[in-house]
This record gives C-alpha cells, sequence and structure tokens, in this order.
C-alpha cells in the first residue's frame, strides 16, 4: 500500500536524557537471538543494538538443556538460519552440535561483542512523549541498570528458564531414590546399572529413554497417554547426495526446500485426512516392534495427529530400546510414590533408583518481563497477535516466534527480515513509532500457541489471543509467511505509524 494508506500520528513533543540508548535491543541470545542479531548486522548495518543474556553464555535452549541423548526434533536444515548452511552430518542432530553451531554463527557474524551477560530484562516502560522504550535490567549481581531503545525485540522463547512443569505427587517425600527433571540436571550423574523411570511421553521423554538405556540397566517411560512417534533417519540421504554434488550453499538450499514442502505436505495431510495419517504412523510403529506389541496400547494417542507436536526419533533409536529389553512403555497413572518407586492404579509397582519427571515446560512469555505503555500496565493475553510479530496497541516491540508444526526457526528468521523491512521502512518515512490497532477486529479465543499439550492449556490465560483472520490470525505456513513478510505492504492499515514533533528532531 502506498503513503495514503499510512495511519500517521504527532508524537509529543519531549525529549529523554538516557543512560545508554540504543536503537535495537535484543533480549535472549540462543538460537532466534543471535539470528536476529546476524539479519541486523546485514540488512541495517546502520543501527546499533545490544543483546540481553540473562546467563553466562550463548546458546539458550541448547547451552541450558544438558539430559543424555539431547538433540532436535527438527531437521537442521530448517533449524538452522537461512544464510548459514548447516555443515553437520545429522539432519537430526544432537545438542552439542547446535550449540556449536550458534556459536560459530554469532563469532563469525561478529556478534559476541554486542551481547550483554547476566543481564535480566525486568521491566520495559513505552514512553509516547519519547518515542522509546526504557528497560530496567537486572544483573547478575542483583544490581540494577537502565537503558532506552528505539525498538525492542524479545528472542526470551516461551519457557521459564528457572524451572520445568513438575505435576507433585503423594509421597514423594518418601522415595529413597534421586528425582530429577530434564531442566535442572546435574553434571556427572552416574546412573549405570540403575533402574529408571522416565515420567512423560513427549520430545524429552523419548530422546532420554534411549540415551539412559545405554548404560542403566533397565529405564521404563512411564505415560499417562500415548504421543504420536514416527522415526526417521538421523542423516538425510537426499541432502548428503547433494552435498557431494554441489557447493554448500545451493545444496544446503535445496535441502531446506525439500524438506520445508515435506513438512507442508504432512501436515496438511494431517488435517485434511487424520485417520489415514494415524493408521500410517501406528503403521510404522507396528513394523518397528512386531505385531505381538501392543501398539494400540501405548502408541495410539486420543488425539488426531498434529493437535499436538510429532516426536521425531533419529533411526528408530527408541524402537530399537524397546526390541531389545533395555526399556519398555507403561501406560497407566500415578497413584502415589513409595520408598522404592511408584505406585500405579492399576496396582503395580515400578522399582525404580532414579525418577526422570520429564513432565514439560512451563511458560513464560517475555521472559517474564513486565510491560508498560505511558504508564498503564500492559496485560498481553487481552491483546491480539498481529502476524504472530507484534500485539495490538504496543508499541515498537516485536517477538520471535516460531511455528508450532514446523522448524522454530523457520518463522524466526521470516520475522528478523520483516523487522529489518519495518525499521527501514520507518527511517525512510520518518517515523518514530508503530502498532498495530486491532479496530473491528473480531477476537478468538484461540491462543499464539494453538496446541492441546499440557504445558499449552496450563498458560491459557497467560498468552496472546488470535484474530479471526490474517493479520490478526498467524498462518502457521511457511510459504504464507514468506510472502508477506519478505514482499507484503508494510504499512498494510493495520499498522499506526507516528512521527518525531519538529521540536524534538
Amino acid at each position: 500500500m502506498g503513503q495514503e494508506n499510512e495511519a500517521v500520528i504527532a508524537a509529543d513533543p519531549q525529549a529523554a536524557a538516557p543512560q545508554e540508548h540504543v536503537d535495537v535491543l535484543i533480549v535472549g541470545a540462543g538460537l532466534s537471538g543471535i539470528g536476529a542479531a546476524c539479519h541486523l548486522r546485514r540488512q541495517c548495518p546502520d543501527k546499533t543494538f545490544i543483546l540481553l543474556e540473562a546467563r553466562e553464555s550463548v546458546g539458550g535452549t541448547w547451552d541450558l538443556f544438558r539430559y543424555p541423548g539431547v538433540r532436535s526434533d527438527s531437521d537442521m536444515y530448517t533449524l538452522g538460519y537461512s544464510f548459514r548452511p548447516w555443515r553437520g552430518g545429522k539432519a537430526l542432530a544432537d545438542g552439542p552440535a547446535i550449540l556449536s553451531y550458534i556459536r560459530q554463527t554469532a563469532e563469525d557474524c561478529g556478534i559476541n561483542r554486542h551481547i550483554r551477560f547476566g543481564q535480566r530484562a525486568v521491566k520495559a516502560s513505552w514512553s509516547s512523549a519519547t518515542s522509546l522504550w526504557i528497560v530496567d535490567i537486572q544483573g547478575s549481581d542483583s544490581g540494577m541498570a537502565q537503558l532506552t531503545c528505539k525498538h525492542l525485540h524479545m528472542c526470551s522463547g516461551y519457557y521459564n528458564y528457572a524451572q520445568g512443569h513438575m505435576p507433585g505427587w503423594p509421597g514423594m517425600e518418601r522415595f529413597k531414590g534421586r528425582i530429577l527433571h530434564p531442566q535442572q540436571w546435574p553434571d556427572g550423574l552416574q546412573y549405570d546399572g540403575t533402574r529408571v523411570v522416565v515420567i512423560g511421553s513427549g520430545a524429552t521423554a523419548v530422546t532420554l529413554v534411549p540415551a539412559m538405556a545405554e548404560r542403566a540397566s533397565h529405564v521404563t517411560m512411564l505415560q499417562r497417554s500415548p504421543t504420536y512417534i514416527v522415526s526417521r533417519p538421523a542423516v538425510d540421504p537426499i541432502a548428503t547426495a547433494l552435498n557431494r554434488h554441489l557447493p554448500a550453499k545451493p545444496a544446503y538450499w535445496l535441502a531446506r526446500w525439500k524438506n520445508i514442502l515435506l513438512q507442508r505436505y504432512f501436515y496438511a495431510t494431517a488435517r485434511h485426512k487424520p485417520d489415514a495419517v494415524r493408521r500410517l504412523i501406528l503403521g510404522g510403529v507396528r513394523a518397528e516392534l512386531g505385531p505381538d506389541y501392543d501398539v494400540q496400547k501405548h502408541f495410539n494417542p486420543r488425539y488426531a495427529p498434529w493437535d499436538q507436536r510429532l516426536c521425531l526419533v533419529p533411526d528408530g533409536d527408541l524402537f530399537a530400546a524397546l526390541r531389545q529389553g533395555r526399556a519398555s512403555v507403561v501406560t497407566d497413572e500415578i497413584d502415589y510414590f513409595t520408598e522404592q518407586g511408584i505406585r500405579l492404579r492399576s496396582g503395580t509397582e515400578l522399582a525404580a533408583d532414579i525418577i526422570v519427571t520429564a513432565t514439560g515446560l512451563e511458560l513464560q512469555f517475555l521472559g517474564g518481563m513486565a510491560l508498560a505503555v505511558d504508564g498503564e500496565a500492559v496485560n498481553l493475553a487481552a491483546a491480539l497477535s498481529y502476524k504472530g510479530v507484534m500485539y495490538s496497541g504496543v508499541p515498537n516491540l516485536t517477538t520471535a516466534f516460531g511455528y508450532t508444526n514446523a522448524s522454530w526457526t523457520l518463522k524466526c528468521d521470516l520475522i528478523s527480515v520483516y523487522l529489518c523491512r519495518l525499521l527501514r521502512f520507518m527511517d525512510a518515512k520518518g517515523y518514530a513509532a508503530c502498532r498495530p490497532e486491532r479496530g473491528d477486529a473480531g477476537a478468538s479465543a484461540e491462543t499464539t500457541l494453538p496446541l492441546a499439550s499440557g504445558y499449552v492449556q496450563r498458560a491459557q490465560d497467560r498468552l496472546p489471543k488470535q484474530g479471526l483472520a490474517w493479520p490478526w490470525r498467524s498462518h502457521q505456513n511457511y510459504i504464507k509467511d514468506l510472502l508477506a513478510f519478505r514482499f507484503g505492504a508494510i504499512a498494510d492499515g493495520t499498522l499506526v505509524f507516528s512521527r518525531q514533533a519538529e521540536a524534538r528532531k
């Protein structure tokens, strides 16, 4: 759209005297934060920026999780950055390899000198008078600092790094063994020859079970209900062939698009023909475990495919552990903990030396940071999400929020591109601020995370909502988003722009 469709308002002519100021403040130095900083350096080289990282190292999720076997549940040709080919051998890579990829990217792009470690953004206050965010920062020494920025880009993920979800069961204090959560995995844990029970059936559980079964005497995956589990080759043969015959960049581009299209096809088929996809997935499990295994009980979920995320297991490692008797699956509910293990509702008791509660994440939006606009606290749960990037009534704030049905980075990469386009557009037009205004956009009860997973349902009252139609409703479709974010109009009639008053200039 052209100039005639841009909504423009005037800002109050009041200046500020900041202690420290940058054009863009990025919160979080994980996969999405490092990617955003690289895009910013490449596409907006005149912009000053800082990355705030609450922890003491780069990597986010991939630096936090240290449990055995930690790996990606998305292939690295789509989880990797669009601008940096993945050169690792495995498509489903382990955590240390992904962490190395992120850190090497930060080093090669010159991002490290822009990172402030041990700095947590605890509150951000927008001033319409100055068109600036004032950000309160807590240091690792509990000291407080403040800086201002024109634009705030949140790459802090969607869950609480301090703790995972722990449901709590009767009698836990009686258990004489050790109870662990994967999010706080202790260094150097010795579990050789032990009996391990992993509570859960999600991506973390299906990773832990085969990894721990290599050294433990036996590992039991205790689940209340099953999850869809799909075996996939750890090494992508097509990507390997492409890398053998083509330079790195075109080989990566082709492998990436091959996987994007396959992901999209499988997801669309699952939503339109759920029964057929269910039969396909369960057929794969039966082929792995044989006709005598009770697949119907242990691997047939109550919900349709992609109501929750599917779990990928590289080279069927979970199924191999089950076939070899090193691991087992029990589908039942916990009655209470005993001194020696877990008593189930069926009356069975599972003996254990170590119990791992792979019971999910605790959602936390914007890293727990409080928001205020012109002195009024912002309740994002009452806001509508604009393109899955901004929020109604909140100026100059974007978030990196990935896909629920594909690799996280695919969407975050596009958001970084969109952010750079937005910043360049505002500079060209002389705008100081922009915010989405919902107008008469209808609201849906659906949140920005349209999944039936437990960790999402527990946080329904804290998450922003979606509208009924674009741009207030996310596509969850990479191809549509690619067109919208790379080529769609910035001034779309929904974003409201404001210029600095002449006095401030």
